[in-house]
């Protein structure tokens, strides 16, 4: 619910956002964006959603739909509409143009290019506007908090997924199970750790990434495809990424096998011949710099030792971001989860809980390596939500918060780069 709006207002909102949802899958690097158009009179007249490839604005095809019954009528919009020249012209100037006399939405944008400015221009212009504030804001965050993270810092939104038992393995000990270390991993009796309801959540979180990503030892013991199975269209393949230090994946994986430019391989020691053998198969193999031999991760003024010989992760989320990858998903084993956590690139968190115990110290735990000593130090999840898929529960929360404005890494908040895409 929001307090500052009435029913018709709610209800008009609520389908702008159903709207925008549309463009899954379809708008990135740009927002999901849902437009609602209704006359004078309150009748619906337009609606539209935004795609990459469609490029016209939601906005400027709903109020192109509604023609002339948009003049006094209202604008609802999840977003606010921009005010900048990208691919496209301001959709201020479609919407003052339009004769519209109120603008409804559910949030601000948080590009640093309009951030407000859409709306004060709309209202310079004599057009109410009025903001959604509850529910129904955070809705709308939560919808695009991929794109805030990139419009703002350069890199995607990190979100590390994993799927265990209730005392936090990922996998019984190695070499007694036939994939030892993989989300859903055959346990000793053959069976997945989590249910068929969160592995198909699982295909729904692929589905709303950009990239994805494993390191090379989920590779080699489980060979995964790494797909979105979903069936639903996408505008581009969900980027395979894999972390390789020494370009160890293996020629006969399905991944090598069904490469076509959607496989990127991070590695720290690229061999020629071995590289020349791996892009021959349609992969892309970059390398990039190590972590320094010092270098690491202060946490409560301590510092936790990051993952020497292995390619620097926050490097890895700079060149995703410059390849307008908006949103990665991890979903690498133990090493790699840590990994991930001590560079500190990890923005979110969605672990599935399964109502099994496996116990013993062999047992794969959701991460290893060095850890944080205190509880003082630890990762600390916020704004937590909680799910049921079946017998299984999954904890969704924030390690950081993609709309705030803060350090990123070890360089300055805002984009380095204007992004035209938008």
């Amino acid at each position: 619910m929001s307090n500052n709006l009435n029913a018709t207002d709610e209800k008009h909102l609520r389908r702008a956002l159903e709207l925008a949802r549309e463009g899954m899958g379809l708008a990135s690097p740009n927002p999901y964006v849902g437009a609602v158009v209704c006359d004078g009179a309150g009748e619906l007249a337009g609606t539209g959603f935004h795609t990459y490839e469609g490029k016209k604005h939601a906005e400027v095809t709903a109020l192109e739909k509604a023609g002339d019954r948009a003049r006094s009528g209202t604008l609802y919009l999840n977003l606010e509409p921009c005010c900048h020249t990208g691919r496209t012209g301001p959709c201020t100037d479609a919407v003052i143009a339009s004769g519209v006399k109120r603008v409804v939405a559910a949030t601000g944008d948080p590009n640093p290019q309009v951030a407000g400015k859409g709306f004060e221009k709309l209202r310079t212009a004599g057009i109410e506007v009025t903001i959604a504030d509850g529910d129904l804001r955070d809705e709308a965050r939560k919808l695009n908090e991929s794109f805030a993270k990139y419009i703002q810092f350069s890199t995607p939104l990190v979100t590390l997924k994993a799927g265990m038992t209730l005392d936090g393995k990922i996998a019984p000990p190695p070499g007694e199970s036939d994939n030892p270390s993989a989300l859903g991993a055959n346990t000793a009796s053959g069976g997945w750790i989590t249910s068929q309801e969160a592995r198909a959540h699982v295909q729904k979180l692929r589905h709303e990434s950009d990239a994805i990503m494993v390191g090379v030892g989920t590779v080699i013991a489980d060979d995964p495809l790494l797909t979105d199975r979903t069936g639903m269209a996408r505008r581009r393949p969900l980027l395979r990424v894999i972390i390789d230090s020494r370009l160890r994946l293996p020629l006969e994986s399905r991944l090598a096998k069904t490469a076509n430019n959607d496989l990127i391989v991070f590695c720290a020691f690229a061999e020629e011949k071995r590289k020349r053998e791996l892009e021959s198969r349609g992969i892309v193999v970059e390398q990039l710099p190590l972590y320094p031999e010092q270098d690491h991760y202060v946490v409560g003024g301590r510092p936790i030792k990051s993952a020497s010989g292995r390619p620097d992760m926050r490097n890895l989320a700079k060149r995703l971001g410059e390849l307008e990858i908006t949103s990665l998903l991890i979903e690498g084993g133990a090493l790699v989860n840590w990994a991930a956590l001590a560079a500190g690139i990890v923005d979110k968190v969605f672990l599935y809980y399964a109502p099994k115990i496996l116990a013993g110290t062999g047992a794969v735990p959701f991460a290893s390596g060095e850890g944080f000593r205190h509880v003082s130090e630890a990762a600390h999840v916020k704004s937590i939500s909680l799910h049921r898929f079946g017998e299984d529960f999954a904890v969704e929360g924030y390690l950081k918060d993609p709309y705030e404005p803060r350090v990123e890494g070890r360089t300055t908040n805002g984009p380095s780069v204007v992004y035209e895409g938008v």
